[in-house]
């Protein structure tokens, strides 16, 4: 059974709309800042299938995240199939977050009652992901589009769940366009983690972020 119903954990990512998108080999730096990121009022973590270690980093994480951070939902992102997404459910994902939109992982989801975030870009496409019960659409890559693309969509599709990865910069500027546009959610990658040696310089700017994102 998950931690959290999926309309739980629905309400949570909304309620706290800035998701880290991270992957790093070494599981003690990879805890470091997913432990910064709680510490700075984020609750909720997407670690990205990217590597040969990342399984058992993410095994690592979820340990973490079960004995000291209950309230954090910690999701696997890049995840292309079926078995990918079981095995780490199986590990202890509260979401599963695609760069594509497969009506497998979509299966595999409902199955585990999770959310299921696939990723989208056109008009189509993003129909398609909803149609086959996403929570959240991801559209990527935001850096390609851009907030006047999101407008552009809120006419036709108000009540679809947007969160938009990839050129969100960690600026109020950013995060004022980009809700500002009608998305609900935003991911934010490399250009996040930039200060993160200097943790308490680190916790304060995501409480920033936090406070921007909320208006």
């Amino acid at each position: 059974m998950p931690r959290f119903s999926s309309a739980d954990a629905l309400a949570i990512v909304l309620q706290h709309p800035i998701v880290p998108v991270f992957y790093h080999a070494e599981a003690a730096y990879a805890t470091r800042i997913l432990q910064a990121c709680y510490a700075g009022g984020l609750r909720v973590f997407e670690f990205t299938n990217r590597g040969p270690e990342a399984l058992a980093v993410f095994t690592e994480l979820a340990a973490v995240v079960r004995q000291q951070l209950p309230e954090l939902l910690l999701g696997i992102g890049t995840i292309y199939t079926a078995a990918q997404a079981e095995e780490f459910i199986a590990a202890g994902a509260d979401f599963v977050v695609q760069p594509v939109t497969t009506a497998d992982v979509a299966a595999v989801c409902q199955a585990h009652e999770l959310p299921w975030l696939p990723g989208a870009l056109t008009v189509n496409e993003i129909y398609q992901a909803s149609q086959l019960g996403a929570s959240i659409v991801k559209i990527f890559p935001g850096n390609l589009v851009g907030p006047d693309y999101i407008k552009a969509l809120r006419g036709p599709m108000p009540q679809v769940k947007l969160m938009v990865t990839g050129g969100v910069e960690p600026t109020q500027a950013s995060l004022g366009a980009w809700f500002g546009a009608g998305v609900n959610v935003v991911g934010m990658g490399s250009q996040l983690f930039k200060n993160v040696d200097d943790t308490a310089a680190f916790t304060a700017l995501l409480r920033q972020l936090l406070g921007w994102a909320r208006g």
